[in-house]
């Protein structure tokens, strides 16, 4: 009679498994490992900061364009004049006792009447009757990117230029 062939298996490396004994990962599966994790951080944090930077300076552009709408429907409703303040050398944006903060990453330039501006202080200021001084906030962004907010002198209507700085 013929004796049965006994198969002995033994563990390699292409059949997955591992001996009982031998738990954890090898050192080069931790190297990997590292390696792809610092190629994910070298990658995502820049990235994550510009994001965060340009979300504050469309946040900054909208509360400055709220507050000077703000101003104007008060005017409106309030039948008085309301001055908007612009303090370019602060970077703040004032209309009653909201102010609008900017980063110092951010400049800004204000284009108002002299009439009724305060020192170094400027002043958009709109009138009962729907109209404004007239004017404008040019907002700047790493000396690259330009948003002019304008005011209409003759209807007060707030409106936003999103351009580009000038190449010289």
């Amino acid at each position: 009679m013929a004796r049965p062939v006994v198969m002995v298996r033994t563990l390699t490396l292409t059949t997955g498994t591992k001996p009982f004994n031998q738990r954890g990962f090898t050192l080069v599966e931790i190297v990997a490992a590292i390696t792809v994790v610092g190629l994910v951080l070298a990658i995502g944090v820049p990235q994550s900061l510009k994001f965060y930077e340009s979300q504050q300076y469309r946040a900054a552009i909208r509360e400055t364009m709220t507050l000077l709408n703000s101003a104007r429907h008060a005017a409106i409703a309030k039948a008085e004049a309301q001055d908007v303040e612009v303090s370019p050398s602060e970077k703040w944006v004032r209309f009653g006792d909201q102010v609008t903060q900017f980063d110092e990453s951010i400049d800004i330039a204000v284009h108002s009447a002299r009439e009724v501006n305060r020192g170094s202080v400027g002043v958009i200021r709109f009138y009962p009757e729907g109209g404004a001084s007239g004017g404008g906030i040019d907002i700047t962004r790493n000396d690259a990117q330009v948003v002019t907010i304008e005011v209409d002198w003759l209807v007060g209507r707030v409106s936003v230029d999103f351009g580009h700085a000038d190449k010289k």
